[in-house]
């Protein structure tokens, strides 16, 4: 999770939302990310997109079968849809999101039971640094606004 802080500062750094992702396979980090969303003027270019894309082209295979991905903060409804379909074994994130999580704050989408694929998932992990940097980061925003 320390690797992925350091993603969430390099897109805060970049005035970017601090969401860092990075992705582990047998005990190695093989891809890792943060969000560029203003940088590339994409609106799925999250953190978990991106390290997504790069732990498949990392493994030249679509199926992410073996891997663990540690994110900054509970991933969104299209992340989590993206964690479904490349088959990540494991989500550890740190904090959770209630405007847009979807491992259990939103909504939950483990409970659903017809997913061809259940990731499994641990939350808490440093999770107070990675809500701190977030909640900072908007604080911010709302000052210079």
């Amino acid at each position: 999770m320390q690797e992925a802080l350091k993603e969430a500062f390099k897109a805060r750094n970049k005035d970017e939302v601090p969401i860092g992702a990075v992705i582990v396979y047998q005990n190695k980090i093989i891809a890792r990310a943060h969000n560029q969303v203003r940088m590339l003027k994409d609106p799925t270019a999250h953190a978990e997109i991106l390290a997504i894309t790069q732990a498949a082209d990392y493994l030249k295979y679509e199926r992410l079968n073996g891997c663990n991905i540690y994110v900054t903060i509970e991933p969104c409804i299209m992340c989590a849809g993206a964690l479904i379909l490349a088959r990540v074994d494991k989500l550890i994130y740190g904090a959770s999101d209630n405007r847009q999580g979807a491992f259990g704050s939103l909504l939950d989408i483990t409970k659903y039971k017809d997913t061809h694929h259940k990731v499994k998932v641990e939350s808490g992990l440093f999770k107070e640094d990675c809500a701190f940097l977030v909640q900072k980061f908007f604080k911010e925003k709302r000052v210079t606004i």
